[in-house]
């Protein structure tokens, strides 16, 4: 029987090239946490997750000095009791935040190593339904530029690659600025490509996030994102009775059942899981099914280069979000010999083992905190 014979942890930090803004903070560097888990043949899987702009240290220590100890010497392909066990044993000073993205990273290294085991791609693992998926081009960002031009410029970038769908920022400007942005995206995008909002939480009541989604509309978005704090779930469900714009939301929530408590209270058309946030990918896969006996479709947040698997495997997601790394905004494929390669806004499913990524060691080596 194999079993797991090392897990590592492994912070990093890179930088931004010029300070980038959304509703609620200025990111200056984005620290991720890659994991490391080896089986006894020699078998490596590698699991990562988003820590935020100083959570590093902290993910790769709970891995390192809470989970590792449940794992060592188990076997490697009990992956849902792995899972169970980690939950469990970090009760009093896990459930929600940085140690659940601990557990996502390993969740997803365990995962990974299962296919480096088999020699299949994980999408493939988890009873794939098709072999490429939609991809829409994330931006819009805030930055120290003149926010119409500079909207117009990135669009327009968008488009000559051939994206039909696209997201950009709100909630960081006035909602009158935000309405010029808007307006803006749709005149380059024109009326056939979809353009969803993302507000990361940032009107602080129901009125206000209202007066916005209702200053929207006439721009035909394809999502109202996150406009309300993560916890206000009774406030995204007004908001989704009172708007005609489908309300969006999910990115920030963990385990099942904080998803069961935003689909019972149809606190949202569509939900954002994120399998670095949530619990990884054997929770991602039970929010994704269970959002499916609800009629509700997922759109996961963030890492297209594990959610592409994710999405293949779901009939019920929409789309994932792709990010150009040229564009400075999430930069996790800087540690990367491998990149998604979008055509005609889709993407074609890495054929390769587990998740498929080529780590560039020397830029992990470079980025270490």
């Amino acid at each position: 029987m194999r079993r797991i014979a090392t897990v590592e942890a492994t912070a990093v930090s890179i930088p931004l090239a010029r300070p980038t803004r959304i509703a609620t903070r200025t990111v200056l560097a984005r620290e991720f946490v890659l994991v490391f888990v080896q089986d006894n043949a020699g078998h490596r899987g590698v699991g990562y997750t988003y820590a935020g702009t100083v959570g590093g240290r902290l993910v790769r220590d709970a891995v390192v000095d809470t989970l590792r100890p449940l794992l060592v010497n188990k076997p490697a392909d009990l992956i849902e009791q792995h899972w169970n066990a980690m939950y469990q044993d970090t009760l009093l000073i896990g459930r929600r935040g940085a140690v659940l993205r601990a557990i996502s990273a390993v969740d997803i290294a365990l995962w990974d190593l299962l296919g480096q085991t088999t020699g299949l791609p994980l999408y493939r693992l988890l009873g794939g339904c098709r072999d490429e998926v939609p991809a829409y081009a994330s931006g819009g960002y805030y930055r120290d530029e003149d926010p119409i031009s500079a909207i117009t410029a990135e669009m327009e970038r968008y488009v000559a690659l051939g994206f039909n769908d696209v997201k950009i920022k709100v909630g960081g400007a006035s909602v009158e600025l935000d309405v010029q942005r808007v307006s803006a995206a749709r005149e380059v995008l024109g009326p056939h490509r979809r353009l969803a909002l993302d507000a990361n939480n940032g009107y602080r009541s129901l009125p206000e996030a209202l007066r916005a989604g209702r200053a929207f509309e006439r721009y035909d978005p394809w999502w109202f994102e996150e406009p309300l704090s993560p916890d206000n779930v009774a406030g995204h469900a007004e908001l989704a009775r009172s708007i005609a714009t489908p309300v969006a939301t999910g990115e920030i929530h963990q385990t099942r059942w904080d998803f069961r408590g935003l689909l019972e209270s149809r606190a949202a058309s569509i939900l954002q899981p994120d399998a670095g946030v949530l619990g990884g990918v054997s929770e991602w896969m039970k929010v994704a099914h269970t959002a499916a006996t609800f009629d509700v479709p997922v759109a996961p947040h963030w890492h297209a280069d594990l959610h592409v698997h994710l999405a293949a495997a779901a009939s019920n997601c929409l789309t994932v979000e792709y990010f150009r790394l040229e564009e400075d905004i999430y930069n996790f494929e800087a540690l990367l010999h491998t990149r998604l390669q979008p055509r005609d806004g889709r993407i074609v499913l890495p054929q390769r083992p587990g998740l498929g990524l080529e780590l560039d060691l020397e830029a992990i080596g470079r980025y270490t905190l």
